[in-house]
């Protein structure tokens, strides 16, 4: 093998093997052997409340076997539609036990999103809470969707005393009223689906075809997709993750391995690396129904995480707080900062103040997600996506023809091989065809990303920008994430995003959105001096707008460029 072809072979370190080999096997089979390694050992903690290997172990086989008696098997379609809890990894593995696709759900989705991605996936079933945010959007489903069955647990039931007591009392609005009497049979409680012996039928289950979840993107159209994720790709990006991560420092815990869940599971990144992956590893996942910093933070000093997967605005946001000197965050030894490119000051500002090495890795829904990160065993370049995981082949492609590789330190398009990348998009082969392409070298299927990077010498990547998100001004191309950087030097910053806006002479003009740190303040003018010598006049904004307010963020805290740029066009319209 040609390390001109794989130039990352130069320098990849001793571990992991990039060559090392992934077996086809079932993320259920892993399942079922952590809990037969450490029965007894604490596997979550929810709230205060644990649950051990092995009783999580019957609760995921007594899931599975309560859906079977629902006639639940391949081809049914079973969506999650919770917060983090330990449903969420009971119901996950037990649907997945059934040879059935979990698809998983954004609690904050609105009725339009629910009913499409409810029809487009030809979702039967769903799992959720008695909470009244997750109850009255799915009641409503009942009526204008194929939905036909929603699988409730109480909230109250995975609370550890006294807040199991506390909860309904105090936040009783929070509970819904439970009835189907506008929809008779349409509601199992999880008590009556787990009411019996938990012994799961054989299932037979092909890891490379067989499609384990349905995970929604809006890919490179824009037009909400599900992507194909089969029993292999889940399964080995898993074991690719865990490679890269360090040995357990046996002066934490014991050596026993903690993993912070602070991102929402329906969520690729965190369904891979704080689920799937700590089930690999036998980690203990340490989890909360939603981000919040202050509860993150006690948290991290109470249970003492060794790991915490986030995304840039949650390091941002931690590396802000004003009273971070009284956490002890010494736990912390290794973060991976994925979801949204990590600026290089977040990343260095987090090292000096907390200790923790946080590298930043890549990847998309469509490989499950990860294909790069910087490696804690080798060099960790600020900056950069790193070195792909392994068995995974990274190329950099014309942007034009779609075929030619391009030299090392070009910019081109981003395009991926690997176990990890999905089989397709659901229903839609005409897209699949647009970003799946078989170059005929006999090194398999070439996932086209629509993100545009260059390779270095060594094989390291780093990413520009997203081909969609490319500013054209006056026929120049700007990278938002230029000049984002070049932003965030400023000492005063603690938040901005550069986007392109219409305009009639320029066809495109480079504005920035910036909020301040509190207590700081900054004009237009002071910021546009500070860039001067640090981006183009090309690339100067045009505009630039000062916030008090956080900037527009996704579910998982990932800034959106999308929602700021639909709300200022929204003003103008």
């Amino acid at each position: 093998m040609s390390t001109s072809d794989y130039p990352w072979l130069n320098t990849y370190p001793p571990k992991p093997d990039w060559h090392m080999e992934i077996p086809p096997r079932l993320m259920t089979e892993i399942f079922d052997e952590t809990a037969q390694k450490k029965p007894d050992i604490s596997a979550f903690d929810f709230m205060g409340k644990t649950y051990d290997w092995a009783e999580l172990h019957t609760a995921v086989n007594r899931f599975a076997a309560g859906l079977q008696a629902m006639d639940v098997g391949k081809d049914t379609k079973v969506g999650l539609f919770l917060p983090n809890c330990p449903l969420s990894l009971i119901a996950y593995y037990g649907i997945l036990k059934t040879g059935a696709t979990v698809v998983n759900y954004n609690p904050l989705y609105v009725h339009d999103e629910l009913v499409h991605q409810i029809e487009d996936s030809e979702t039967d079933i769903m799992v959720l809470l008695d909470l009244a945010m997750l109850y009255d959007k799915m009641d409503n489903m009942l009526s204008g969707t194929r939905l036909k069955k929603l699988i409730i647990g109480k909230f109250t039931d995975m609370l550890p005393f006294p807040k199991n007591i506390l909860f309904p009392l105090i936040k009783r609005k929070d509970i819904a009223k439970v009835t189907d009497a506008k929809h008779p049979g349409s509601i199992t409680w999880l008590s009556d689906l787990m009411n019996n012996d938990g012994k799961v039928a054989p299932v037979e289950i092909d890891p490379i075809e067989d499609i384990a979840v349905l995970q929604y993107t809006g890919g490179t159209t824009g037009v909400p997709k599900g992507a194909m994720l089969t029993h292999m790709n889940i399964y080995a990006n898993a074991v690719q993750a865990y490679a890269n991560f360090p040995e357990p420092n046996p002066d934490i815990n014991g050596g026993e391995e903690k993993m912070l869940a602070v991102l929402p599971f329906f969520h690729v990144f965190a369904m891979t690396v704080c689920l799937n992956m700590a089930v690999v590893a036998g980690m203990q996942i340490v989890t909360i129904p939603r981000f919040d910093l202050g509860d993150a933070l006690n948290l991290i000093q109470k249970k003492k995480p060794q790991y915490m997967p986030a995304v840039p605005a949650i390091y941002s946001a931690i590396n802000n707080h004003p009273k971070l000197k009284n956490y002890d965050l010494s736990s912390l030894d290794f973060c991976i900062s994925g979801g949204a490119p990590l600026p290089v000051e977040v990343k260095k500002k987090f090292k000096a103040k907390t200790g923790c090495t946080v590298v930043e890795g890549y990847g998309l829904t469509e490989t499950s997600p990860v294909a790069t990160v910087n490696p804690p065993f080798g060099e960790n370049i600020a900056g950069s996506i790193g070195l792909p995981l392994p068995q995974t082949i990274i190329e950099i492609i014309d942007r034009d023809d779609k075929t030619t590789p391009m030299p090392l330190g070009e910019r081109g398009e981003v395009c991926i091989r690997g176990p990890q990348v999905m089989k397709g998009y659901y229903k839609r082969p005409e897209e699949t065809a647009g970003v799946l392409k078989d170059p005929g070298d006999g090194k398999g299927m070439r996932l086209h990303t629509g993100d545009v990077a260059y390779m270095d010498t060594n094989g390291y990547g780093y990413i520009v920008d997203r081909i969609k998100d490319l500013i054209i001004t006056n026929g120049y191309n700007v990278y938002p994430r230029h000049v984002e950087e070049a932003i965030y030097k400023h000492p005063n910053v603690e938040e901005c995003i550069v986007a392109g806006l219409p305009d009639k002479k320029r066809g495109e003009i480079v504005k920035a959105w910036v909020k301040m740190k509190e207590g700081r303040e900054m004009t237009a003018d002071e910021l546009k001096d500070f860039l001067g010598t640090k981006i183009s006049k090309i690339e100067m904004p045009k505009q630039i707008e000062f916030r008090t307010q956080p900037l527009p963020k996704t579910m998982i805290g990932k800034l959106s460029r999308k929602d700021i740029v639909a709300e200022e066009l929204g003003e103008k319209a």
